[in-house]
């Protein structure tokens, strides 16, 4: 799948050297946001976690010259009478605030919504993450609720902001 600026692939062992050079270059700007892998290991270990049918792991790649833009993680996938995930996500620093994760995020949409067949995507985000949650409100996100220590990421229990978008919000969204 592609946009105008960037094409939506599934991660592959042959992505390790890019999205590892890439997260390592972006950790100030993740911050305690998220922990991407940042070391071979890591990114095996996230590979392996996709031959599991409940995560999916997409990377976006610039149209012009093939860098990695972004790196999205549709994971805890339930189907039958679920059809919802939870879907977690880091740019790359460099590359920020250019709309590069906004198109890939439509895609990862039209890729969970279509493709997939999902009912729902939730996506948990730290309140101070204010780009973020101006990401998933710009791609149809609807706030939920809050959770209090939900998460423990960088070895602290953090607060989030619960954001769910649904088909039928999608497809709105789309027209």
């Amino acid at each position: 799948m592609a946009s105008a600026r960037v094409e939506l692939h599934t991660l592959v062992a042959g992505d390790r050297d890019d999205l590892v050079d890439a997260m390592v270059r972006s950790r100030e700007l993740h911050g305690h946001w998220v922990t991407p892998p940042t070391t071979a290991a890591e990114f095996d270990e996230l590979l392996r976690r996709t031959e599991d049918d409940s995560f999916v792991s997409l990377v976006i790649r610039l149209r012009g010259d093939g860098r990695i833009a972004g790196l999205f993680n549709i994971s805890e996938i339930v189907r039958r009478v679920f059809q919802s995930a939870y879907i977690g996500y880091g740019g790359v620093a460099g590359l920020e605030g250019q709309g590069y994760m906004t198109e890939g995020m439509r895609l990862v949409l039209d890729h969970a919504f279509t493709d997939m067949g999902l009912h729902r995507l939730e996506a948990n985000i730290q309140p101070g993450n204010v780009a973020s949650i101006a990401l998933v409100r710009r791609c149809g996100f609807v706030r939920e609720g809050f959770s209090e220590k939900y998460l423990k990421i960088d070895g602290e229990w953090r607060d989030h902001e619960r954001w769910a978008t649904r088909v039928d919000l999608w497809e709105r969204a789309r027209r």
